[in-house]
């Protein structure tokens, strides 16, 4: 018997930029993602403030979801979805970001979708902003160092939560939000736009803005938790982690300490805040270290203690092994690599496969906040491959999923409260860290390439039909 919940939400999940399209339709604004070209493993995406005609965008036609989502909504039925995490794309309710009247054509798009979901009773999981935001913003504003933003997003928030009060209960405000931590790569949550052109990793940076640009993500998260639940006492708000599980690559106690702080810093200092209700100490004194003021008021403190989320997501890939000592051997991986761990296997891409690192960061989340606990995206990319009679076999992605889902049990049986566990791209889409289609995560294939040339249309791959049997078993059948 399944050792998962009765009412377990299984599903998939998708962003906004990544499979939308429709870039300038029905009056939606352009995105930051609206400037970044393809690219590959090997040549980096670059941002382009001037737009050239020469470059192709991704994001701008991605899989073109805008005018098939009741094809893929009923595709995601088909497999037995419980749930569906998704994004909105805010300029596409405020194409500038601070219009004064939200584009009322946007906010029908999006009475469609979750009036489709509502058919099929899948359950929205909705996140306000993935990493995405009007590019006017970014370019007006410089993006969220300018604290007039926080005002911004907690307008656009009100509007989600006032629009889709009867359809929505779980909302996440930020992905990812730790990016700003780890990595530039975080476009629409990065510190400094850039005003010249330059590679999506190459961006201009400087750690103490960005780190006063988090504090005022961190304030309009928790000013948006607040408003939503003065609307809905019934919505339920939850962290979005990038979680990068770290292991010391030795046992000397440099690299086990180093790791140990690491985790605390990279992992940990977001949802400390959005749960606990405050900067750790660890932070605030790793701040102190660098000689990093960000002006923390006690009415910020304030917000953030009447601010907290419900319950803890995040998105697991992989895990990463670190050392002070020096090994040449490096792996690749969601927003940052490592040193290459003996013990794991490796995708096309150099991502570790680490199953076990689920479990190990399902029991370490849940032991330090006792919240209830979802997975919002998991998968693995790879090259699948269009047979002739329409089939796709992708035995390494059924491989990969089922085994993250024994694991999960076992945690589920080591007591953890996991409720839900989204699919990362459960139907292809743009890969955010080099553009491509080529790196595929779904159970459903979309007819496409990496420069947008294809038929567009949908099949349904292996796992399609061996994840719905997961479903319908809840967990059970593997």
């Amino acid at each position: 018997m399944s050792g998962f919940k009765e009412n377990f939400l299984w599903g998939g999940a998708t962003a906004a930029n990544q499979i939308e399209g429709a870039y300038l339709e029905d009056g939606k604004g352009l995105s930051v993602y609206d400037i970044v070209t393809v690219g590959s493993h090997t040549n980096p995406r670059r941002i382009t403030p001037i737009i050239s005609e020469e470059n192709f965008y991704p994001s701008r036609v991605a899989i073109d979801h805008y005018h098939r989502y009741k094809e893929d909504i009923a595709l995601f039925a088909e497999m037995g979805f419980k749930a569906y995490r998704l994004s909105i794309s805010w300029s596409r309710i405020y194409p500038n970001g601070d219009d004064e009247k939200p584009n009322e054509k946007g906010l029908k798009f999006y009475d469609d979708i979750f009036k489709e979901l509502k058919k099929y009773n899948i359950e929205p999981v909705v996140t306000i902003s993935h990493s995405d935001i009007p590019l006017a913003i970014a370019t007006k504003y410089q993006s969220w160092t300018n604290k007039k933003v926080i005002d911004l997003y907690v307008k656009y928030a009100k509007t989600l939560f006032e629009r889709y009060s009867e359809y929505v209960t779980y909302w996440l405000p930020f992905n990812e939000i730790n990016n700003m931590f780890l990595s530039l790569s975080a476009l629409g949550q990065g510190a400094m736009f850039p005003k010249e052109e330059c590679t999506f990793q190459g961006q201009p940076d400087d750690f103490e803005m960005r780190m006063k640009a988090l504090k005022n993500i961190f304030i309009a998260s928790a000013k948006a938790v607040i408003a939503g639940k003065e609307i809905n006492d019934k919505f339920h708000f939850g962290t979005m982690i990038c979680h990068i599980t770290r292991y010391p690559r030795t046992c000397h106690p440099d690299d086990v300490l180093s790791v140990f702080k690491n985790d605390l810093f990279y992992n940990n200092t977001c949802s400390d805040i959005m749960l606990k209700g405050e900067y750790p100490f660890y932070t605030l004194n790793e701040f102190k270290n660098r000689g990093i003021d960000i002006e923390l008021t006690d009415e910020d403190k304030q917000i953030l203690k009447e601010g907290v989320c419900d319950y803890y997501t995040f998105s697991y890939y992989q895990s990463i092994s670190e050392s002070t000592l020096d090994f040449n051997e490096q792996t690749s991986g969601n927003i940052m690599g490592g040193i290459k761990n003996p013990y794991l296997k490796e995708t096309e891409w150099d991502w570790p496969i680490d199953p076990v690192g689920l479990r190990y960061t399902l029991l370490k989340v849940y032991d330090r906040y006792k919240v209830p606990v979802m997975i919002t995206e998991n998968g693995i990319g790879c090259r699948d491959v269009l047979n002739d009679d329409g089939t796709i076999h992708d035995p390494y992605r059924i491989e990969y999923i089922k085994d993250h889902i024994v694991e999960m049990e076992k945690a589920v049986n080591d007591g953890v409260d996991l409720i839900g566990y989204m699919a990362w791209g459960c139907i292809d889409l743009v890969s955010v860290s080099t553009g491509e289609m080529k790196k595929r995560y779904g159970f459903i294939y979309v007819d496409t390439d990496d420069l947008g040339n294809g038929s567009f249309k949908r099949y349904k791959k292996d796992s399609f039909n061996w994840y719905k049997k997961v479903i319908e078993s809840n967990g059970e059948i593997r």
